[in-house]
């Protein structure tokens, strides 16, 4: 197969974005990955890179192939065609467990007869991880996770954002360089989620860690992102970052799904304020 060539996506720059970001080390390179399902093609010979450090937002509507990339990525999907490289190094038939990315899923896939704790341990142990060191680690990561006061609680006892947290201290157990989301908040209510959004961005500073999100939400991608890439139907539309995208937006898809959808929620809330205001 030919390789795609990544400037043929519309990925608008200022001259000093593009200079930040030749600087920027490549985590990762996609190139040219295809999957297709029943005769129907899910991800179409999709290619881009992530950057070291970054957050960066996959963005589409339900059915346009983003948690099939996702799942291409971490392991558990091979792809038909096309190369994954991180660190210039060939991963794309490596094992789940070798490839230094951990994933948390929208559901949270928490072991309910397990504690708080023996999640977050759990990763450790199975790994052959001492218990003593398993145990400190664990510790650390849920007091970092504000966890502490329920290490010795199961999962059903917590709601639905203290879940997520476990999910994402668990994750983190294992130090990957790379962790990947898989619409984490789409089940959780909305105060919870701008609460969860700063506590992403907080771990991501302190760790250190590049993170690539799988979202359907205009809101979430742009407040977490240093770049979005929008995704249609199995293909890409547009990578860029927040300002680049809503300033120069690629073509008509864009405009109507990115822009318009963000307006309209501005504006809707805009009403609602108002409205708040008038009746008090």
């Amino acid at each position: 197969m030919e390789k795609n060539n990544k400037n043929n996506i519309k990925e608008t720059k200022t001259d000093k974005i593009e200079s930040v970001q030749e600087t920027k080390k490549v985590k990762l390179s996609i190139e040219n990955i295809t999957k297709t399902f029943n005769s129907k093609t899910v991800v179409d010979n999709v290619s881009f890179d992530v950057y070291d450090g970054e957050f960066l937002s996959i963005l589409g509507p339900s059915g346009c192939g983003k948690t099939t990339l996702l799942r291409i990525l971490i392991g558990l999907i091979k792809p038909d065609g096309g190369t994954i490289l991180k660190k210039g190094k060939d991963i794309t038939n490596t094992k789940i467990s070798k490839r230094g990315m951990g994933i948390v899923f929208q559901n949270y896939a928490l072991f309910e007869n397990m504690t708080v704790l023996q999640n977050v341990e759990y990763a450790l142990i199975v790994n052959k991880t001492p218990k003593v060191i398993a145990r400190k680690r664990a510790l650390t990561l849920l007091k970092k996770m504000h966890l502490r006061e329920f290490e010795n609680k199961k999962p059903y006892e917590l709601s639905g954002g203290q879940q997520q947290r476990v999910a994402i201290a668990r994750t983190l157990a294992l130090k990957p360089d790379i962790i990947l989301f898989d619409e984490p908040m789409s089940a959780l209510d909305v105060s919870t989620r701008l609460e969860l959004c700063q506590e992403l961005k907080r771990v991501q500073k302190e760790f250190k860690t590049t993170m690539i999100y799988i979202t359907h939400d205009q809101e979430e991608a742009f407040t977490l992102s240093d770049r979005i890439m929008v995704m249609e139907v199995s293909k890409i539309s547009q990578i860029g970052t927040p300002v680049e995208i809503l300033k120069n937006p690629a073509n008509d898809y864009i405009k109507s799904f990115v822009c318009d959808n963000l307006t309209n929620k501005i504006n809707n809330l805009k009403h609602f304020v108002e409205l708040s205001n008038e009746q008090n």
